[in-house]
């Protein structure tokens, strides 16, 4: 017998717990080079389109936020992780 699982709905109440804290209090660590810091310290480069944030130590680009008027969109591939405290 195989591990039954569940469909991403799952995540609605954990992910909204995560994300109505202030995410620059997070504690991320850069996919590129492993450095761990506030992603209050991320260098962002607003001039782009969107939000452009790269690590300190490397300069590659941890996260990317666009916003239109009607969504959001959130990459967050150059992040291997985010800590956040509860």
């Amino acid at each position: 017998m195989s591990d039954p699982h569940l469909d991403g709905n799952a995540l609605a109440g954990p992910l909204r717990e995560i994300f109505a804290v202030d995410v620059t209090s997070a504690t991320s660590r850069c996919a590129a080079c492993g450095q761990t810091g506030a992603v209050a310290n991320l260098h962002v480069y607003p001039n782009a389109p969107g939000l452009v944030a790269r690590c300190p130590g490397c300069e590659e680009v941890v996260l990317r936020m666009v916003r239109t008027p009607d969504a959001a969109w959130l990459d967050l591939r150059g992040a291997v992780s985010l800590r956040f405290p509860m």
